[in-house]
């Protein structure tokens, strides 16, 4: 495998070879912008019953989940580092999806859904004010951090649903880690979940929570061949963000309080949740994963 690059700024701990790892240093956006629009399959659905049952957009509400969010980051070890709000740009405070980390630098990446095809602007700010190298950029189509997922060292798990990520995208990502001798496989995912980290989440080395239903067979038996238990997630519940939780490491997990099931699956399994209120947010699309990206893991090889 080629060199990489991890490394410590002055403030800021960045490079991340696996998403199971003691989370040290994470990415969040400023909620003070932020509002719902039309912004996937999940935000269309509120949007449009909002009438018949009573959504209501509470901005206080949001702030305080937000915070509390941080709050629970903050309490088991994690420094917070936060993206720029920019009044046009409301949905930015999903930092998951305008850049992520790998072991070489941050990539930004070619948001397509167009109340987002900005957010490269406060992302890219935030890199170059932490001292933070950006590795590359998306040019080829399109391509969302939330398609990204390292399922172990030198491995990669990249989604495509045609809506977000793009075929195109997918692949100029993958010719990127190829380059530094990672594995990149790359897999199209029905476009209601949005992006990939809707259907695979790792949790701890070797063990992931994966909606089976959501993934064509040879993307199963890839993640077999991987060695990557699995804990299954309903496809009911994966609609409604069931799989957006955050591995904190040490079988430690955030997860949102509406997420009844999943959480009892893990508790089972002796992970320590978390879980906090996010209506506010998830009805605008996006879960805890979403409002999220990893600057920094310990590694967890």
């Amino acid at each position: 495998m080629k060199e990489d690059l991890m490394a410590e700024t002055e403030s800021v701990s960045w490079g991340v070879k696996a998403q199971t790892g003691v989370l040290t240093d994470v990415l969040l956006g400023k909620p003070d912008d932020f509002r719902w629009v039309p912004l996937n399959s999940i935000s269309a659905v509120t949007l449009a019953n909002m009438d018949q049952m009573g959504f209501r957009f509470d901005k206080q509400r949001a702030m305080r989940q937000h915070q509390r969010m941080v709050d629970v980051y903050e309490a088991n070890g994690v420094r917070c580092h936060f993206a720029e709000s920019d009044e046009g740009l409301p949905s930015s405070v999903f930092t998951r999806d305008s850049s992520f980390m790998t072991p070489w630098g941050a990539v930004i990446t070619s948001i397509q859904t167009p109340p987002r095809r900005r957010d490269y602007s406060v992302a890219s700010e935030f890199y170059r004010s932490a001292g933070i190298p950006i590795w590359k950029w998306v040019t080829a189509d399109h391509f969302e951090g939330g398609d990204f997922c390292i399922i172990k060292p030198g491995v990669a798990l990249l989604g495509w649903s045609g809506d977000r990520s793009t075929q195109v995208g997918a692949e100029q990502v993958a010719g990127w880690l190829r380059e530094m001798d990672w594995e990149a496989f790359i897999v199209p995912i029905p476009p209601q979940f949005v992006h990939v980290d809707a259907v695979v989440v790792m949790l701890e080395k070797g063990l992931a929570l994966v909606c089976e239903d959501a993934l064509p067979p040879y993307a199963i038996e890839w993640l077999d061949k991987q060695g990557i238990s699995r804990i299954p997630v309903s496809y009911k519940d994966c609609v409604k963000l069931g799989g957006n939780l955050v591995s904190l490491g040490n079988k430690r997990v955030l997860s949102m309080a509406h997420n009844v099931n999943v959480n009892a699956q893990l508790e089972a399994e002796g992970f320590e949740v978390t879980a906090v209120e996010y209506d506010m947010f998830a009805l605008g699309g996006g879960g805890v994963h979403c409002s999220c990206h990893e600057l920094h893991r310990q590694p967890d090889e």
